[in-house]
Protein backbone atom coordinates (compact mmCIF):
# COMPACT_ATOMS: atom_id res chain seq x y z
CA UNK A 1 0.00 0.00 0.00
CA UNK A 2 1.53 3.22 -0.97
CA UNK A 3 0.31 6.07 0.85
CA UNK A 4 0.10 9.86 -0.58
CA UNK A 5 -0.51 13.20 1.35
CA UNK A 6 -1.64 16.03 -1.04
CA UNK A 7 -1.50 19.35 0.60
CA UNK A 8 -4.36 21.64 -0.35
CA UNK A 9 -4.19 25.01 -0.74
CA UNK A 10 -4.06 27.06 2.76
CA UNK A 11 -6.32 29.57 2.77
CA UNK A 12 -4.38 31.31 5.61
CA UNK A 13 -0.66 31.85 6.31
CA UNK A 14 0.52 29.64 9.04
CA UNK A 15 -2.25 26.82 8.66
CA UNK A 16 -2.05 24.05 6.02
CA UNK A 17 -4.65 20.99 5.36
CA UNK A 18 -3.61 17.93 3.55
CA UNK A 19 -5.81 15.46 1.79
CA UNK A 20 -4.81 11.70 2.10
CA UNK A 21 -5.38 8.74 -0.60
CA UNK A 22 -4.47 4.85 -0.09
CA UNK A 23 -3.32 3.26 -3.08
CA UNK A 24 -3.44 -0.72 -3.12
CA UNK A 25 -2.37 -3.13 -6.39
CA UNK A 26 -0.75 -1.81 -10.05
CA UNK A 27 -1.66 1.33 -11.70
CA UNK A 28 -2.42 -0.17 -15.36
CA UNK A 29 -2.31 -3.68 -14.04
CA UNK A 30 -6.21 -4.11 -14.47
CA UNK A 31 -9.42 -1.98 -13.33
CA UNK A 32 -8.79 1.06 -11.67
CA UNK A 33 -11.36 1.76 -8.64
CA UNK A 34 -11.57 4.69 -6.25
CA UNK A 35 -13.19 4.98 -3.27
CA UNK A 36 -13.75 7.96 -1.56
CA UNK A 37 -16.04 8.59 2.13
CA UNK A 38 -17.33 11.47 3.50
CA UNK A 39 -16.86 13.95 0.53
CA UNK A 40 -20.19 15.40 3.37
CA UNK A 41 -17.64 15.36 6.30
CA UNK A 42 -20.26 14.78 9.16
CA UNK A 43 -21.78 11.65 7.08
CA UNK A 44 -19.12 9.04 9.24
CA UNK A 45 -20.46 5.86 8.13
CA UNK A 46 -18.28 5.92 5.00
CA UNK A 47 -15.35 6.70 7.35
CA UNK A 48 -15.75 3.57 8.86
CA UNK A 49 -16.58 1.15 6.10
CA UNK A 50 -12.95 2.49 4.54
CA UNK A 51 -11.24 1.49 7.40
CA UNK A 52 -12.65 -1.91 6.90
CA UNK A 53 -12.17 -1.81 3.50
CA UNK A 54 -8.45 -0.61 4.10
CA UNK A 55 -7.62 -3.49 6.32
CA UNK A 56 -9.32 -6.04 3.53
CA UNK A 57 -7.06 -4.25 0.71
CA UNK A 58 -4.18 -4.80 2.82
CA UNK A 59 -4.61 -8.34 3.23
CA UNK A 60 -5.31 -8.98 -0.64
CA UNK A 61 -2.83 -6.77 -1.89
CA UNK A 62 -0.03 -9.29 0.67
CA UNK A 63 -1.84 -12.14 -0.95
CA UNK A 64 -1.06 -11.08 -4.15
CA UNK A 65 -4.87 -10.72 -5.26
CA UNK A 66 -5.23 -7.79 -6.42
CA UNK A 67 -5.25 -7.45 -10.43
CA UNK A 68 -6.10 -3.78 -10.45
CA UNK A 69 -5.14 -0.44 -8.77
CA UNK A 70 -7.53 0.40 -6.00
CA UNK A 71 -7.54 4.06 -4.58
CA UNK A 72 -9.03 4.78 -1.13
CA UNK A 73 -9.65 7.77 0.09
CA UNK A 74 -10.81 7.36 3.93
CA UNK A 75 -11.55 11.00 4.64
CA UNK A 76 -12.64 12.74 1.66
CA UNK A 77 -12.94 15.91 3.42
CA UNK A 78 -10.50 17.78 5.55
CA UNK A 79 -12.11 21.05 5.26
CA UNK A 80 -15.28 19.96 6.45
CA UNK A 81 -13.95 18.09 9.52
CA UNK A 82 -12.30 20.73 11.29
CA UNK A 83 -15.63 22.76 10.67
CA UNK A 84 -17.26 23.13 14.09
CA UNK A 85 -19.92 25.80 15.13
CA UNK A 86 -21.26 25.26 19.06
CA UNK A 87 -20.64 21.85 19.21
CA UNK A 88 -21.92 20.85 15.85
CA UNK A 89 -20.18 19.35 12.80
CA UNK A 90 -20.86 21.52 9.34
CA UNK A 91 -19.37 19.37 7.20
CA UNK A 92 -21.99 19.81 4.44
CA UNK A 93 -21.35 22.94 3.51
CA UNK A 94 -18.12 25.19 3.16
CA UNK A 95 -18.51 28.03 5.88
CA UNK A 96 -16.36 30.46 3.84
CA UNK A 97 -18.45 30.24 0.49
CA UNK A 98 -21.96 28.15 1.44
CA UNK A 99 -21.19 25.89 -1.09
CA UNK A 100 -22.11 22.06 -0.86
CA UNK A 101 -18.85 19.96 -0.40
CA UNK A 102 -20.59 17.78 -3.17
CA UNK A 103 -21.33 20.07 -5.72
CA UNK A 104 -19.77 22.22 -8.61
CA UNK A 105 -16.76 19.62 -10.08
CA UNK A 106 -16.27 20.85 -13.41
CA UNK A 107 -17.91 19.60 -16.69
CA UNK A 108 -14.97 18.97 -18.50
CA UNK A 109 -16.54 17.80 -21.87
CA UNK A 110 -15.66 20.45 -24.05
CA UNK A 111 -12.35 20.56 -23.04
CA UNK A 112 -12.09 16.85 -23.97
CA UNK A 113 -13.68 16.99 -26.71
CA UNK A 114 -11.24 19.81 -28.31
CA UNK A 115 -8.00 17.69 -26.96
CA UNK A 116 -9.49 14.42 -28.74
CA UNK A 117 -10.76 16.21 -32.06
CA UNK A 118 -9.58 13.78 -34.75
CA UNK A 119 -7.90 11.60 -32.52
CA UNK A 120 -10.28 8.90 -32.45
CA UNK A 121 -11.08 5.60 -34.46
CA UNK A 122 -12.83 2.87 -34.74
CA UNK A 123 -11.52 1.11 -31.70
CA UNK A 124 -13.41 1.61 -29.08
CA UNK A 125 -10.74 0.65 -26.16
CA UNK A 126 -8.35 2.48 -27.65
CA UNK A 127 -11.00 5.85 -27.83
CA UNK A 128 -11.33 5.34 -24.27
CA UNK A 129 -7.57 5.44 -23.53
CA UNK A 130 -7.26 8.36 -25.63
CA UNK A 131 -10.25 9.81 -23.70
CA UNK A 132 -8.87 8.74 -20.21
CA UNK A 133 -5.15 10.72 -21.15
CA UNK A 134 -7.47 13.70 -22.14
CA UNK A 135 -9.54 13.98 -19.01
CA UNK A 136 -6.17 13.49 -16.64
CA UNK A 137 -4.96 17.04 -18.49
CA UNK A 138 -8.18 18.59 -18.28
CA UNK A 139 -8.05 18.06 -14.61
CA UNK A 140 -4.72 18.96 -14.38
CA UNK A 141 -5.32 22.57 -15.51
CA UNK A 142 -7.84 23.36 -13.39
CA UNK A 143 -7.76 26.70 -11.28
CA UNK A 144 -7.40 26.41 -7.69
CA UNK A 145 -7.90 29.48 -6.36
CA UNK A 146 -9.34 28.54 -2.80
CA UNK A 147 -9.29 25.67 -0.53
CA UNK A 148 -12.12 24.24 -1.45
CA UNK A 149 -11.42 24.41 -5.29
CA UNK A 150 -7.62 22.36 -4.38
CA UNK A 151 -9.75 20.16 -2.74
CA UNK A 152 -12.30 19.52 -5.66
CA UNK A 153 -9.50 19.55 -8.17
CA UNK A 154 -7.50 16.74 -5.75
CA UNK A 155 -10.81 14.92 -5.97
CA UNK A 156 -11.51 14.41 -9.25
CA UNK A 157 -7.81 13.84 -10.30
CA UNK A 158 -8.14 10.39 -8.06
CA UNK A 159 -11.00 9.45 -10.07
CA UNK A 160 -11.08 10.86 -13.49
CA UNK A 161 -9.72 7.81 -15.10
CA UNK A 162 -11.03 4.83 -13.28
CA UNK A 163 -13.19 2.53 -14.16
CA UNK A 164 -15.73 2.44 -11.02
CA UNK A 165 -15.94 5.49 -8.35
CA UNK A 166 -18.03 4.78 -5.11
CA UNK A 167 -18.65 8.14 -3.22
CA UNK A 168 -19.94 7.28 -0.03
CA UNK A 169 -22.37 8.92 1.93
CA UNK A 170 -25.30 8.63 3.96
CA UNK A 171 -28.81 10.13 5.01
CA UNK A 172 -30.70 11.25 8.18
CA UNK A 173 -32.06 8.19 8.65
CA UNK A 174 -32.63 6.14 5.65
CA UNK A 175 -32.28 2.40 4.30
CA UNK A 176 -29.50 1.79 1.60
CA UNK A 177 -29.91 3.86 -0.85
CA UNK A 178 -28.27 4.37 -4.38
CA UNK A 179 -27.61 7.10 -6.74
CA UNK A 180 -26.72 6.86 -10.35
CA UNK A 181 -27.27 7.59 -13.69
CA UNK A 182 -29.55 5.32 -16.61
CA UNK A 183 -25.91 4.62 -18.51
CA UNK A 184 -24.38 3.56 -15.20
CA UNK A 185 -27.07 1.40 -13.70
CA UNK A 186 -26.50 -2.19 -15.72
CA UNK A 187 -22.79 -1.63 -14.47
CA UNK A 188 -24.03 -0.63 -11.30
CA UNK A 189 -26.68 -3.59 -10.52
CA UNK A 190 -24.44 -6.54 -9.52
CA UNK A 191 -22.90 -3.52 -6.65
CA UNK A 192 -26.79 -3.19 -5.42
CA UNK A 193 -27.55 -6.71 -4.99
CA UNK A 194 -24.42 -7.05 -3.01
CA UNK A 195 -24.99 -4.12 -0.49
CA UNK A 196 -28.97 -5.11 -0.50
CA UNK A 197 -29.59 -1.33 -1.76
CA UNK A 198 -33.60 -0.48 -1.23
CA UNK A 199 -34.02 2.21 -3.76
CA UNK A 200 -31.79 2.80 -6.68
CA UNK A 201 -32.46 6.67 -8.17
CA UNK A 202 -31.24 7.21 -11.99
CA UNK A 203 -30.44 10.33 -13.39
CA UNK A 204 -28.79 11.85 -16.31
CA UNK A 205 -28.60 14.72 -14.76
CA UNK A 206 -29.86 15.72 -11.34
CA UNK A 207 -28.12 19.47 -11.11
CA UNK A 208 -25.07 21.47 -10.19
CA UNK A 209 -22.41 18.74 -10.85
CA UNK A 210 -22.11 16.29 -8.28
CA UNK A 211 -18.99 14.61 -7.97
CA UNK A 212 -20.20 10.44 -8.81
CA UNK A 213 -22.13 12.50 -12.37
CA UNK A 214 -19.17 14.62 -13.18
CA UNK A 215 -16.99 11.34 -13.23
CA UNK A 216 -19.17 9.61 -15.35
CA UNK A 217 -21.48 11.81 -17.38
CA UNK A 218 -18.66 13.01 -19.20
CA UNK A 219 -18.29 9.80 -21.19
CA UNK A 220 -22.12 9.73 -22.17
CA UNK A 221 -21.83 13.70 -23.28
CA UNK A 222 -18.69 12.78 -24.96
CA UNK A 223 -20.14 9.81 -26.68
CA UNK A 224 -23.27 11.91 -28.20
CA UNK A 225 -20.85 14.66 -29.47
CA UNK A 226 -17.99 12.32 -31.64
CA UNK A 227 -20.67 9.73 -33.01
CA UNK A 228 -21.11 6.08 -33.62
CA UNK A 229 -17.91 6.44 -36.37
CA UNK A 230 -15.89 6.79 -32.92
CA UNK A 231 -17.67 4.37 -30.23
CA UNK A 232 -17.46 5.40 -26.94
CA UNK A 233 -18.88 3.41 -24.05
CA UNK A 234 -19.92 4.28 -20.43
CA UNK A 235 -16.06 3.63 -19.44
CA UNK A 236 -17.10 5.03 -16.13
CA UNK A 237 -19.40 3.63 -13.03
CA UNK A 238 -19.78 6.01 -10.38
CA UNK A 239 -22.59 5.61 -7.56
CA UNK A 240 -23.27 7.48 -4.72
CA UNK A 241 -24.36 5.45 -2.14
CA UNK A 242 -26.21 5.96 1.14
CA UNK A 243 -25.19 4.28 3.82
CA UNK A 244 -28.48 4.18 5.58
CA UNK A 245 -28.36 7.11 8.18
CA UNK A 246 -25.98 9.10 10.22
CA UNK A 247 -26.35 7.21 13.39
CA UNK A 248 -25.66 3.84 11.62
CA UNK A 249 -21.77 3.34 12.82
CA UNK A 250 -20.95 -0.33 14.10
CA UNK A 251 -18.44 -2.70 12.90
CA UNK A 252 -21.06 -5.07 12.38
CA UNK A 253 -22.44 -2.94 9.55
CA UNK A 254 -19.10 -1.45 8.37
CA UNK A 255 -17.54 -5.02 7.84
CA UNK A 256 -20.77 -6.46 5.80
CA UNK A 257 -20.66 -3.43 3.68
CA UNK A 258 -17.16 -3.73 3.01
CA UNK A 259 -17.69 -7.34 2.63
CA UNK A 260 -20.15 -6.02 -0.21
CA UNK A 261 -17.87 -3.91 -2.13
CA UNK A 262 -15.22 -6.69 -2.22
CA UNK A 263 -17.59 -9.15 -3.67
CA UNK A 264 -18.73 -6.96 -6.48
CA UNK A 265 -15.17 -5.94 -7.01
CA UNK A 266 -14.05 -9.43 -7.41
CA UNK A 267 -17.28 -9.63 -10.20
CA UNK A 268 -15.49 -6.87 -11.85
CA UNK A 269 -12.11 -8.55 -12.22
CA UNK A 270 -10.40 -6.46 -9.40
CA UNK A 271 -10.32 -8.93 -7.37
CA UNK A 272 -8.87 -12.71 -8.12
CA UNK A 273 -11.03 -15.75 -7.49
CA UNK A 274 -14.61 -16.88 -8.21
CA UNK A 275 -17.31 -14.65 -6.25
CA UNK A 276 -20.16 -15.71 -4.49
CA UNK A 277 -23.28 -16.12 -5.89
CA UNK A 278 -25.05 -12.74 -6.39
CA UNK A 279 -28.28 -12.32 -3.52
CA UNK A 280 -31.52 -11.05 -5.48
CA UNK A 281 -31.95 -7.50 -5.78
CA UNK A 282 -34.22 -5.68 -3.46
CA UNK A 283 -35.22 -2.85 -5.36
CA UNK A 284 -36.54 -1.88 -9.22
CA UNK A 285 -34.73 1.56 -10.04
CA UNK A 286 -36.77 4.31 -10.26
CA UNK A 287 -36.14 8.11 -11.58
CA UNK A 288 -34.89 10.77 -9.23
CA UNK A 289 -36.96 13.05 -10.77
CA UNK A 290 -39.83 10.62 -9.08
CA UNK A 291 -38.80 11.26 -5.48
CA UNK A 292 -40.91 13.55 -3.74
CA UNK A 293 -40.02 15.45 -0.83
CA UNK A 294 -42.43 16.37 2.24
CA UNK A 295 -41.29 19.44 3.60
CA UNK A 296 -42.84 21.49 6.51
CA UNK A 297 -44.94 24.11 5.97
CA UNK A 298 -44.24 25.65 9.40
CA UNK A 299 -42.04 25.18 12.17
CA UNK A 300 -43.19 22.66 15.28
CA UNK A 301 -42.39 19.14 16.71
CA UNK A 302 -41.59 15.88 14.59
CA UNK A 303 -43.40 13.18 15.43
CA UNK A 304 -43.39 10.12 12.20
CA UNK A 305 -45.68 7.56 11.94
CA UNK A 306 -43.86 5.45 9.29
CA UNK A 307 -39.91 3.98 9.51
CA UNK A 308 -37.48 4.29 6.61
CA UNK A 309 -37.98 0.77 4.18
CA UNK A 310 -41.75 0.96 4.59
CA UNK A 311 -43.93 1.23 1.43
CA UNK A 312 -46.67 3.77 1.36
CA UNK A 313 -49.65 4.65 -0.32
CA UNK A 314 -50.30 8.59 -1.68
CA UNK A 315 -52.42 10.31 1.21
CA UNK A 316 -50.96 7.81 3.69
CA UNK A 317 -49.95 10.22 6.89
CA UNK A 318 -46.37 9.99 7.32
CA UNK A 319 -45.15 12.56 9.97
CA UNK A 320 -47.25 14.83 12.93
CA UNK A 321 -45.91 18.31 12.80
CA UNK A 322 -47.01 19.94 16.89
CA UNK A 323 -47.15 23.74 17.29
CA UNK A 324 -45.53 23.50 21.05
CA UNK A 325 -47.74 26.83 21.41
CA UNK A 326 -50.98 26.31 20.10
CA UNK A 327 -51.04 22.61 20.61
CA UNK A 328 -52.31 22.50 16.58
CA UNK A 329 -51.61 19.34 14.72
CA UNK A 330 -50.66 18.91 11.11
CA UNK A 331 -50.70 16.03 9.42
CA UNK A 332 -48.51 15.51 6.70
CA UNK A 333 -48.84 12.73 4.08
CA UNK A 334 -47.09 10.93 1.10
CA UNK A 335 -47.78 12.89 -1.88
CA UNK A 336 -47.12 9.16 -4.28
CA UNK A 337 -47.20 5.72 -4.00
CA UNK A 338 -43.62 4.26 -3.15
CA UNK A 339 -40.60 4.13 -0.47
CA UNK A 340 -40.04 5.99 1.92
CA UNK A 341 -36.33 5.91 1.94
CA UNK A 342 -35.17 8.43 4.07
CA UNK A 343 -36.25 10.46 6.63
CA UNK A 344 -35.09 13.26 9.25
CA UNK A 345 -32.96 12.86 12.43
CA UNK A 346 -34.14 15.93 13.84
CA UNK A 347 -37.35 16.13 15.48
CA UNK A 348 -38.10 19.50 15.75
CA UNK A 349 -38.83 21.50 12.27
CA UNK A 350 -38.52 25.13 10.66
CA UNK A 351 -40.42 25.96 7.64
CA UNK A 352 -39.41 24.66 4.84
CA UNK A 353 -37.43 22.10 6.04
CA UNK A 354 -37.42 19.00 4.39
CA UNK A 355 -38.81 15.76 5.99
CA UNK A 356 -38.31 12.88 4.27
CA UNK A 357 -38.27 11.35 0.63
CA UNK A 358 -40.50 8.93 -1.07
CA UNK A 359 -38.95 6.87 -4.15
CA UNK A 360 -41.93 6.71 -6.67
CA UNK A 361 -42.20 5.37 -10.23
CA UNK A 362 -43.31 8.26 -12.24
CA UNK A 363 -40.93 11.48 -12.88
CA UNK A 364 -42.78 14.20 -11.71
CA UNK A 365 -40.12 16.78 -11.01
CA UNK A 366 -37.56 18.99 -12.95
CA UNK A 367 -34.90 21.14 -12.46
CA UNK A 368 -32.60 20.74 -9.26
CA UNK A 369 -33.15 17.12 -8.16
CA UNK A 370 -30.85 16.74 -5.23
CA UNK A 371 -31.04 18.38 -1.95
CA UNK A 372 -29.11 21.38 -1.26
Amino acid sequence: MKLIHHPLLAATPGTRQELVSLHFGQPGAGPKVTIQASLHADEVPGMLVAQHLRRRLEALEAAGQLRGEVVLVPAANPIGLHQWLLRDQQGRFELASGQNFNRHYADLTDTVAAAVQGRLGADAAANVQTVRAALRAAVAALPASGALESLRKTLYGLAIDADIVLDLHCDGEAVMHFYTTPDGWPQAEPLARCMGAQAVLLATSSGDEPFDEACSMVWTRLAERVGPAHPLPPACTAVTIELRGEGDVSHALAAQDAAAIEHFLQLRGVIAGTPAELPPLRCEATPLAGSMPIHAPQGGVLVFLREPGDRVKKGEPIVELIDPFSGEVTVLVSPVDGLLYARERRRFAVAGMPLAKVAGREALRQGLLLSA
